[in-house]
Formats: structure tokens, sequence, C-alpha cells
């Protein structure tokens, strides 16, 4: 689950993180009164929305006067925000945070992620900060820097030594920098955070250190130990199909290919991606359903796919261990006359009681075509979309 910016920030003040002075603004009025409460003669007024680069495409703006930011902030709220990390449509800006300005001397990149080869917490570092980082690994990569983190001792004294010394951290501001690491691993892995991005970290003129952005995603398997953080998820910002998946338990993720896929097992699910795609299609969406799906989720899931306008024919792929094959063709049977299905649907079950999820497939009245083989699954699906039968 991702969360807005000053989301992120008040999580991190908890922690004692240092971040600048803000507030959040749902219109003009309130940007004003925000910046009259912010002691600052330079505010920074930043569009609100999951989506990194807002600067590029005009969702940070500075102001000098709060007049300024009165302006600037009925000029951003209701406009489509166009980032390299949203669509051509963008991301319409509900609210903005108003934030106090500061005398940046040097900017960093700081972020801590789970990395999946050493299955431990990750420093990832940067003079090189206020630019994309994929940039950087691409142009310059020896300005990145990492660090492991081994879960039984923590941050220690010469994790902090190696980055002062990487960063080019001036003495003043390297105890700064040492509370500054420790806190953030703090607030990383007490609030089970998959990600925790920092971009600019900067060190102002004065030799303080501020989080002068933050971006913070974490595991959705773990919120139930977080109700608070829990409730900032807003549903404005993800996909539609996306929340309606998550209230039946189905892992939904909208691509935008013309090929529907419903298949149980992520693995399983990537394995039928790939091999719409080796045949020339397109997947429409990622949608595991679960080892254990019923009928009405599998009905669900149809209703899913079938919302998307682009998808043009649909592949089942279910592997029937817990889930049993007759209860999946159940599920596609119902959602099929409920639905009214007019695009081609292939199936492919096998598994436990795959001869009798056969048979009420073939006997349901419906056109579906079944298959015994992915590999002829996926061909008879793209030729299908493709108008070849």
């Amino acid at each position: 689950m991702n969360v807005h910016e000053y989301q992120a920030k008040q999580l991190l003040r908890k922690f004692h993180v240092p971040v600048l002075p803000g507030s959040v603004a749902l219109n003009a009025k309130e940007a004003m009164e925000a910046a009259r409460d912010i002691p600052s003669n330079l505010w920074v007024i930043k569009a609100q929305v999951h989506a990194g680069g807002r600067g590029k495409g005009g969702g940070i703006k500075l102001a000098k006067s709060v007049e300024e930011v009165g302006d600037l902030t009925k000029n951003m709220i209701g406009m489509n925000l166009v980032t390299p990390q949203t669509s051509k449509e963008g991301k319409k800006v509900r609210f903005v945070y108003v934030e106090s300005g500061c005398d940046i001397k040097t900017e960093l990149y700081y972020s801590l992620l789970v990395d999946r080869e050493t299955k431990r917490v990750t420093i990832v570092a940067s003079s090189e900060g206020g630019m994309d980082i994929e940039e950087v690994a691409g142009k310059t990569p020896e300005k990145i820097f990492k660090i492991t983190i081994d879960p039984v001792t923590g941050v220690c004294g010469h994790h902090i030594r190696y980055l002062n010394k990487a960063l080019g951290i001036p003495k003043s501001a390297s105890k700064l920098m040492g509370s500054f690491v420790e806190n953030s691993y703090k607030a990383f892995v007490d609030c089970d955070a998959s990600l925790l991005e920092i971009n600019p970290l900067v060190i102002t003129k004065q030799d303080d250190l501020y989080a002068l952005d933050a971006k913070m995603s974490f595991d959705s398997n773990a919120l139930f130990r977080h109700p608070d953080i829990k409730g900032y998820r807003d549903i404005d910002e993800e996909d539609p199909k996306e929340v309606e998946a998550s209230e039946y338990d189905l892992n939904y993720i909208s691509l935008d290919g013309n090929i529907g896929c419903m298949v149980n097992g992520a693995g399983l699910a990537m394995a039928t991606m790939d091999i719409i795609k080796l045949h020339g299609g397109d997947p429409a969406n990622f949608l595991d359903v679960g080892g254990s799906a019923t009928k009405e989720r599998v009905t669900e899931a149809f209703k899913i796919i079938l919302a998307d306008p682009n998808v043009k024919g649909i592949l089942v792929n279910i592997f029937g261990g817990i889930m049993k094959c007759d209860v999946i063709a159940e599920g596609i049977i119902a959602a099929a006359k409920e639905t009214k299905l007019s695009v081609p649907l292939v199936v492919r079950l096998q598994g436990t009681n795959v001869d009798k999820g056969k048979e009420l497939l073939s006997k349901s009245g419906l056109k579906i075509t079944t298959a015994d083989g992915l590999d002829d699954a996926a061909k008879e699906i793209v030729s299908a979309v493709k108008g070849g039968k």
C-alpha cells in the first residue's frame, strides 16, 4: 500500500526523523492559513498524488508570499498532473501540502528497501539527490552506495561512518546523519514498510538535515498490525477495479493489453502472462484468485476482468489442488451467464476433479473453448482475439 507524502512525514515525525513544518490544504484559503502558521518567508506547495516526478509536471511550486501560496494552490488543485510515473491522462490533484522552505546546501538520495536476494533491509544512497535514481544508476553507478543491514545487529556505527564518508557529509552534520539513519531504519522495520525513499535528503546552509520529500510503501499483508497506517489508504488514488478486487481477496493488477487472465497462484499467473506474450498477445491484467476461491469469488473475478473495456478475450488457467476444477467450472458458467459474456473464452483446467469440470463446461451450452495444455490455451485465445477463429 502506498501513502501520500504528508502521511509518510507524519509517521517519520513519530520516529524523530527530521522533516520541515507543513500542513495539508484542500483549497486556497486553507493553504494561506497554513502558510501563516508556518514561520517562514518561503513556502513550497506540493501536489499530493501517488506518483513521483511531480516537479517535472508542475506539481511542486515555490511561493514567496502568503498571497502567492493561495494563487498557486488555486491553480494546482483540480489540475490533472502528468509525470513520468502517471498515464498520459495524469492524476487529478485533490489537495496539496504546504511546507516551509529552507536554505539548501546539499541534496542527497536515501532509501530503505527489502533486498530479495539477501532477504534483508538495504540502504541505497547517493550524493546525486534530486535526480531519478535510475538515471544515476545508468550514467554514474559508482555514485550509488548500498549497505545491507543485519536484522540481528541493526544499524551499526560502521554503517554510519561509511555513509558519512561516501556521501561527503560534513563533520558538523555527521551526528545528525547518524540519528537520521538509525531512526529511519527503526521507522521502516516497526511499520513493516517495503520502501522508504527520501529524495532529496538535504543538508541546509545551517548544517541542519531534513527529509525534504518522503515516499513510503507498506507490506499489505502486515497492515492488520497497523490499523493507523491502514487508515491512510486513499482509494481515490487506486484503480477502481483493483479496489473492488481487494474487497473479495482477489489479487488484481490492471495492465495495458486486451486478453483478460484469471489464474490461481502468483507464479502460474506470471507464467500465463509470459506465454500469452510469447504467442503475440498482450495480457490485460494480473489476477490471482488464490488457492481456495469459491464460486462467488470466481464470478466476481470475471466481472472485474470484463469491467475493462479493452478486454477482447479471456484466458482461464487453473490448477486444481485445494481448489477443485468443478467448483471453478461452476463459477465460470455462472459468471458467463450473469455477465452475458460476448468475448472469446478459453479455459484450461488441470488437477482435482478436472474431468468433472470439463464436463460441466461442455454441457453448459456456452461458447467456451477448453484446452488441455497452457501452450495450446494461449495460442487459442491469442488467435481468437486477433480474429483467427
